[in-house]
């Protein structure tokens, strides 16, 4: 995720406890996801896509934080 911003991702998740966690959160969800798509865990589709949508929106709060950090 944004290997552009690869160092600046190191930075920030010693810097910043608010990106550490929303960080972290993302990869828990991507995750999660992912064993729900490999069958890992059982889920419906309702709950792949909700999950889906929250990654999505951790990603972008990230971006955004990392677009602010970079200016």
């Amino acid at each position: 995720m944004f290997p552009e911003y690869r160092d600046l991702i190191s930075q920030l998740k010693t810097a910043d406890a608010h990106f550490a966690r929303l960080f972290d959160r993302h990869n828990e969800l991507d995750q999660r996801i992912r064993n729900l798509e490999e069958g890992v865990e059982a889920a419906d589709s309702v709950t792949i896509e909700t999950l889906k949508k929250q990654k999505l929106k951790l990603k972008d709060e990230l971006y955004t934080l990392l677009r602010r950090a970079a200016a």
